[in-house]
C-alpha cells in the first residue's frame, strides 16, 4: 500500500477549501435572509489562510504569532457584534465562525488533518440546518429532554465511581455492568426518537422497523391493541409487528457484536438469514392498506424510553440476576438445565437474558449460541400469542406467519449445534 503524505502544500489547500466552503455557507445566509452578515466568500478564506500563515511561522519558531494572530481575529469580531448591537441585531453566530475558521486553518497545518476537516464540515452543517434545528427543537418533547438529561447526569456520576473488578463467584463487575445498560439504553433510544418522530407520518412498516430497535415485543402488544379497536388496520398491524420482530435478531446482532465479538462471528449468519426469513413473511401476500399515510393510534406510542432511569435500572436488575440465574442453573443442572431455561425467558424481553449469558464466563460458544436461538424462538411464539389474543381477524395468518418464523429456527439450531 502507498502512504500517503500530507504535505504543507496540501494541508494549505484543504484550509482554503475548508475557509471557501464556509464563507459560500454565510454569503448564502446574508444573500436569503438579507440581513448584516460578518463576512462572505472573500472573508473567510482569508480568515482560514491567517490562521494557516500563523501556523506556519509558530512551527518555525515564532512562538507569538499564533495568539496575536487569534487576538487580532477576535477585536474583529468584537467590533462586528459591537456594531449589529448598535442596530438592534442579536446573535453572534458569524462572529464565532470567524474564530472557528482561524482555527481550522491553523488545526490543517498543525494536526492531523481530519481535525481540522471534522471541525469545518461540521460547522457547515450547524449553520446551513438552522432552519431544521430549530424545528427540530420546537417539536422536541421536554419531559423526553429532562429524562435524557437524568440518564446521562447519572451515568457521568454513577459510572466512575463504580468500581471495575468482579465480585462474588458469579463475577459481577459493577461498572461492566452499567456499560451495558448504557449501550442497550443507546441503541434503544435511537430506534425510540425514529419512532416518535416518523411512525404517524410514515405509518406501521417504518414504525414496526424503528419501535423493534426498542422493543419488538412492545410493537407486538400495541399493534394487537390497534387491531383489536380498528380490524381494518389488522393486515397492516400484522405486517409491522413481524417488521419488528426481523428488526430484533439484527438488534440482538449488534449488542452481541458491541459486547462479545468473539459470540457475533459465530452466529451472525443465523441472526440475519432469520431476519431476511421474518421480513420476507412480513410482505409475501399480505393484504395491507397502501396508503403510506396511514393513522396509528396512540397505542402505537407505549414505547418506553428507554434513557429515563427506571427502565434503565429494571434492566441492570435483570441482568445481574439473570447472571446469577444462568450460574446456578448450569451447576445444578448443567448445559441442558441453561437450554431449558432459556426457552422460559421468551415471555418477556430476552435481551437481559441474551447479554447475562454472553457475559458469563466458563460457557461453550454452541451452548451460548443455542440457547440464544432457542430464547429468540421463544420470544417470537409469545409475541405471536401476544398478537393473535388481540387481533382476532388475522388469527389464521399470524399463526401462519409467526408459527412459520418459529419452526425455522429449528434447522437453524440443529445446522448451530453440528
Amino acid at each position: 500500500m502507498i502512504n500517503f503524505e500530507w504535505t504543507a502544500q496540501l494541508r494549505f489547500i484543504v484550509a482554503l477549501a475548508l475557509g471557501f466552503l464556509i464563507g459560500l455557507e454565510r454569503e448564502s445566509s446574508k444573500i436569503k435572509q438579507r440581513k448584516i452578515i460578518l463576512g462572505g466568500i472573500r472573508t473567510y478564506p482569508i480568515i482560514s489562510m491567517l490562521g494557516f500563515g500563523c501556523a506556519w511561522l509558530y512551527s518555525i519558531g515564532v512562538q507569538a504569532i499564533l495568539p496575536v494572530g487569534l487576538i487580532a481575529v477576535s477585536g474583529l469580531t468584537l467590533i462586528s457584534y459591537f456594531t449589529k448591537v448598535q442596530t438592534e441585531k442579536m446573535g453572534v453566530t458569524s462572529e464565532v465562525t470567524a474564530l472557528m475558521t482561524f482555527i481550522v486553518g491553523a488545526l490543517a497545518y498543525l494536526v492531523d488533518i481530519w481535525a481540522s476537516m471534522a471541525l469545518g464540515i461540521i460547522n457547515t452543517i450547524l449553520l446551513s440546518e438552522k432552519a431544521r434545528l430549530e424545528e427540530l427543537v420546537e417539536k422536541l418533547d421536554r419531559v423526553e429532554f429532562l429524562a435524557v438529561l437524568k440518564f446521562l447526569l447519572v451515568t457521568l456520576i454513577i459510572l466512575p465511581v463504580l468500581p471495575d473488578k468482579e465480585y462474588t463467584v458469579f463475577h459481577i463487575n459493577p461498572s461492566k455492568v452499567w456499560k451495558i445498560v448504557i449501550i442497550v439504553s443507546s441503541l434503544g433510544f435511537v430506534g425510540y426518537f425514529l419512532s416518535k418522530r416518523l411512525g404517524d407520518k410514515f405509518g406501521f412498516r417504518l414504525s414496526g422497523l424503528v419501535g423493534g430497535i426498542v422493543s419488538s415485543t412492545a410493537v407486538a402488544i400495541a399493534y394487537g391493541r390497534i387491531a383489536q379497536k380498528n380490524e381494518a388496520l389488522s393486515y397492516n398491524t400484522l405486517q409491522g409487528s413481524l417488521i419488528a420482530s426481523s428488526i430484533m435478531y439484527l438488534r440482538i446482532l449488534v449488542l452481541i457484536f458491541i459486547i462479545n465479538p468473539t459470540i457475533a462471528g459465530f452466529m451472525w449468519w443465523q441472526l440475519v438469514l432469520l431476519a431476511l426469513i421474518g421480513l420476507l413473511l412480513s410482505f409475501y401476500n399480505l393484504k395491507v392498506r397502501t396508503n403510506k399515510f396511514l393513522f396509528i393510534h396512540e397505542d402505537s406510542h407505549s414505547l418506553q424510553n428507554p434513557f429515563e432511569i427506571r427502565p434503565a435500572l429494571v434492566f441492570a436488575i435483570l441482568f445481574v440476576a439473570l447472571s446469577i440465574i444462568i450460574n446456578k442453573v448450569k451447576f445444578y443442572f448443567g448445559s441442558s438445565g441453561v437450554l431449558t431455561f432459556s426457552s422460559l425467558v421468551g415471555i418477556t424481553d430476552i435481551d437481559p437474558f441474551i447479554l447475562s449469558l454472553i457475559n458469563t464466563p466458563n460457557f461453550e460458544v454452541k451452548v451460548i449460541v443455542t440457547s440464544i436461538m432457542i430464547a429468540m424462538m421463544s420470544n417470537t411464539i409469545m409475541k405471536g400469542v401476544y398478537f393473535l389474543s388481540l387481533a382476532s381477524k388475522v388469527r389464521k395468518e399470524t399463526i401462519l406467519r409467526f408459527g412459520l418464523l418459529a419452526v425455522i429456527h429449528i434447522p437453524i439450531i440443529l445446522i448451530s449445534i453440528i
